[in-house]
C-alpha cells in the first residue's frame, strides 16, 4: 500500500484573480508548479472551485458557466471536460459524497417577470450535465443539502420543513417528489449522518416564546414523533452547528447566541452538547469562561477537541463520555486541525491572532513542533497525513498572497508567493478515497527543509528611544524634559541648552551680568558672566562668586520705584518674568507660587505623589489585561508590570503617613 501511495500525487487547485489552474509536482517530491498538460483557464470572474470527495472530478466557475473536469489516471494526461453547466452566476459548488451529483448555489434575486424569484439551488447529474432538481434557497450560510453516504437519500430544509427524496434503486419518484417530511418551525436545520445506510439524522428546531430549542435524532425512515432515538433541549441558541463523527455514531452541537446579554463577550454565548445514536446526551463541560472557538472530531471517531475560553484560550481532548482525556494547556489559539488519520493535531491562532502553530502527537500526548505562520487564511492537511499547507488569500488579505507547504516537524518544503498586482483567492488539495495512503509513522526526527524567502519578523523586543541612546553611549536626560528643582529658576531647571524651554521664554531687557548662580538669570551664558580677569576653574566653568550687578545710571532708582509700586498693589510677578536684579531676590525664590499650587488649584505634595502612583498602578492593570488576552508586550512594559508590588507599597506608605 505504501509503494502505491508513493505513486499518487495529489493535484493542487488554485483560484487567483487572473486564472483557475491545477498544479502538480514530479513524484512525491516538491516543488509544486503548473505543468503544461494540466488545465489552466484565464478568468477574472471565478468565484468557486471544488474537488469531489473521491478526487475524481474538479469543478470551477468562470463567470460564464460551471465546468466539470475529470481527473486522469495517467499523471501525464490532461483533464478532459465532462460537463459544462449554464450557471454564470454560480457562487458556491458542492459535490455529493460519491461525486455523482453537483449542487450549485447563487444569490437569490427577483425580477418583474418572476416576483417570487427564480430557483437558486440547483442539482446536476455530472455524467450527463442534466439539471435534475431546482428550488429556492434563500439561506446562504447553510445552503448545502444533505446526503446519505451512498447517495440514496437527498434531504433539505425549505421553509422550516425537512423534505426527503429517495434516489435508491427502485425508487419511484426520485427528485420528482418527496417520500417523507418532518414539520418544524422557520429556522430549522437538518443533517444526515455518514456511515451506516440507512443513516441516522438530526433535526433542530429553534425555541420560541420562552420554549427551549430542541434537537432530535431519528433512524431513517422512522421519523414519527414517538420514534426519536435521542433528544436534547437547551436554551440560549439562536443557531446551531451540527458535527458528526466519521462513523455517524456521535453528534456534537455547537450552539450560539448572537448577543451575550450579560455583556461578558462580544462573540455572544456558546456551548457544546453531545448526542449519541445509542440515546446518550450530555453537555460538554468547559473549565474556562469565554467563547468556544473551535470543535473538531478526530477521524478515528472516538475523540474530539474543543478550543475555548478568553485569551489565552484552553484546548482539551475529550472521549465519547465527554471526559477530558488530555489538556493541551493555554495559549493564543482559536483553531484545531486533525490530520486524515487522527494521529496528529495542529493547534493554531489565526485571524486576529499572530499565527502561532503547535503540532502535537495525539497518541503520545506530546508537542512535536512550534512554528509561526502569520497571516494564514487557509489551512489544510495533505492526504498523506504528513504535510500541511498554509495560504494567505484575498480578500481577507490583499498583500503577501501565497502558499507554503510544511512537514509536520516544522520544516518548510515549498513556497510560492504571488506576484504584485495579482491575488490568490482560493486553494484546495485533491481528495482521495480512504486507504489510498498508509498511515505515516510519527517520529521526532527533524525533516530537512528550505529557507523562506519572506523576511522574518524581528524577534527583538521593542526598545524605547531613550534606551536606544543609552546603548549608543549618549545621555538621554538631555533629550527629555527636566523637572523643576527647588531653588532654581524654572528656566534653569530645564537646562540652559534645552531648546524647547528657551523657545517659549519671554525675552527681557539686556543686562550686564557678572555671574549667575542658584537663582540668577538662566539666559546668561559663560561668555556673558565671566568678566575679564575672573578666575575660571579647569574645564571652562565659571567660579561661583556672589552675584554682582553693575547698574546703569538712573537704573537703581527706577528699580526701587518699581518694587514700591508692586508692593502697594500686592501684584505678584509673572512666573517666568526675568528678574531685573538677581541680587535683590532670595535664593530659594525660583518659583513665585506657593508649593503645591498649580493651575489655580491647591494640591499638596503628598496628594500629588498619591495621584502619580495611582496612575502607574492603573497603567499596570491595563498592561496585565492585554497580556492575559494573548498580546505580546514589549520589554519595557513587562518591566513596568514587575514594579507593581513596589508601587503598592509606596501608595500604602503615602496613605498611612501623617
Amino acid at each position: 500500500m505504501a509503494a502505491a501511495a508513493d505513486l499518487v500525487v495529489p493535484t493542487l487547485a488554485i483560484r487567483s484573480s487572473v486564472a483557475v489552474e491545477l498544479w502538480s509536482s514530479a513524484g512525491s517530491k516538491q516543488p509544486y508548479e503548473h505543468k503544461a498538460h494540466l488545465p489552466r483557464e484565464e478568468t477574472k470572474s471565478s468565484r468557486s472551485i471544488c474537488f469531489s470527495p473521491d478526487g475524481r472530478y474538479f469543478a470551477y466557475s468562470n463567470g460564464q458557466a460551471v465546468k466539470v473536469l475529470e481527473a486522469s489516471r495517467d499523471s501525464a494526461a490532461s483533464w478532459p471536460v465532462v460537463a459544462t453547466l449554464p450557471r454564470p452566476k454560480a457562487f458556491y459548488l458542492n459535490f455529493s459524497p460519491r461525486g455523482r451529483y453537483l449542487c450549485t448555489w447563487e444569490n437569490y434575486t427577483i425580477t418583474k417577470d418572476r416576483p417570487e424569484g427564480s430557483p437558486n439551488l440547483l442539482v446536476y447529474e455530472v455524467a450527463t450535465g442534466e439539471e435534475v432538481f431546482a428550488v429556492v434557497q434563500k439561506n446562504q450560510t447553510d445552503w448545502q443539502p444533505s446526503w446519505s453516504s451512498d447517495e440514496s437519500i437527498f434531504a433539505l430544509v425549505v421553509g422550516g420543513e425537512a423534505l426527503f427524496y429517495d434516489l435508491g434503486e427502485g425508487a419511484e419518484k426520485g427528485f420528482a417528489g418527496t417520500s417523507r417530511k418532518i414539520g418544524g418551525s422557520r429556522g430549522g436545520m437538518l443533517s444526515l449522518g455518514p456511515g451506516s445506510c440507512p443513516p441516522f439524522l438530526a433535526f433542530y428546531t429553534p425555541g420560541a416564546k420562552g420554549a427551549p430549542s430542541m434537537c432530535k435524532l431519528y433512524k431513517y425512515p422512522a421519523l414519527g414523533q414517538n420514534q426519536t432515538v435521542a433528544c436534547k433541549s437547551f436554551f440560549q441558541a439562536d443557531r446551531v452547528e451540527m458535527l458528526w463523527n466519521k462513523r455517524g455514531s456521535g453528534l456534537l452541537l455547537l450552539t450560539s447566541t448572537e448577543v451575550d446579554k450579560s455583556g461578558a463577550s462580544y462573540y455572544g454565548n456558546q456551548a457544546v452538547h453531545f448526542m449519541a445514536t445509542k440515546g446518550d446526551t450530555c453537555s460538554v463541560p468547559l473549565s474556562k469562561e469565554g467563547p468556544v472557538h473551535c470543535v473538531k472530531w478526530s477521524p478515528k471517531a472516538n475523540e474530539f477537541v474543543v478550543v475555548y475560553g478568553f485569551m489565552p484560550s484552553k484546548a482539551a481532548l475529550y472521549n465519547l463520555k465527554c471526559d477530558v482525556v488530555f489538556d493541551f494547556g493555554e495559549g493564543p489559539r482559536n483553531c484545531a486541525y486533525f490530520n486524515p488519520f487522527g494521529t496528529l493535531i495542529v493547534l493554531a491562532g489565526f485571524g486576529n491572532l499572530p499565527g502561532a502553530v503547535e503540532v502535537w502527537d495525539v497518541a503520545k500526548r506530546e508537542k512535536l513542533a512550534n512554528l509561526k505562520c502569520a497571516d494564514t487564511t487557509v489551512f489544510e492537511w495533505h492526504p498523506n497525513g504528513e504535510w500541511f499547507i498554509t495560504a494567505t488569500t484575498a480578500p481577507r488579505l490583499r498583500i503577501s498572497n501565497g502558499f507554503k507547504v510544511y512537514h509536520y516537524s516544522g520544516a518548510l518544503l515549498h513556497e510560492t508567493m504571488w506576484p504584485q498586482g495579482q491575488e490568490l483567492l482560493g486553494i484546495e488539495w485533491q481528495q482521495f478515497p480512504d486507504k489510498t495512503f498508509s498511515e505515516p509513522k510519527i517520529t521526532k526526527a527533524k525533516h530537512e527543509g528550505i529557507k523562506s524567502s519572506q523576511p522574518e519578523a524581528s524577534k527583538k523586543a521593542y526598545t524605547p528611544p531613550h534606551l536606544r541612546l543609552l546603548k549608543e553611549g549618549k545621555n538621554p536626560e538631555q533629550y527629555l524634559p527636566q523637572p523643576s528643582v527647588p531653588g532654581l529658576a524654572p528656566s534653569a531647571a530645564g537646562g540652559a541648552n534645552n531648546k524647547r524651554n528657551n523657545k517659549n521664554k519671554p525675552r527681557g531687557p539686556k543686562k550686564d551680568v557678572v555671574n549667575v548662580v542658584n537663582g540668577g538669570d538662566a539666559d546668561s551664558t559663560p561668555a556673558e558672566v565671566a568678566p575679564a580677569g575672573a578666575a575660571v576653574p579647569p574645564g571652562g566653568g565659571v567660579q561661583q562668586t556672589p552675584p554682582v550687578t553693575v547698574p546703569e545710571a538712573g537704573e537703581e532708582q527706577q528699580q526701587q520705584q518699581q518694587r514700591k509700586h508692586q508692593s502697594q498693589h500686592n501684584t505678584p510677578r509673572p512666573r517666568y518674568q526675568p528678574q531685573e536684579n538677581a541680587a535683590d531676590q532670595p535664593r530659594n525664590q525660583g518659583q513665585q507660587y506657593p508649593q503645591g499650587q498649580a493651575n489655580g488649584q491647591n494640591i499638596s505634595e503628598k496628594e500629588r505623589k498619591i495621584r502619580s502612583v495611582a496612575k502607574k498602578l492603573s497603567d499596570i492593570k491595563k498592561l496585565k489585561l492585554r497580556r492575559n488576552q494573548g498580546e505580546n508586550l514589549e520589554l519595557n512594559q513587562l518591566n513596568k508590570i514587575k514594579m507593581e508590588a513596589r508601587y503598592l507599597d509606596e501608595l500604602k506608605a503615602l496613605k498611612l503617613s501623617a
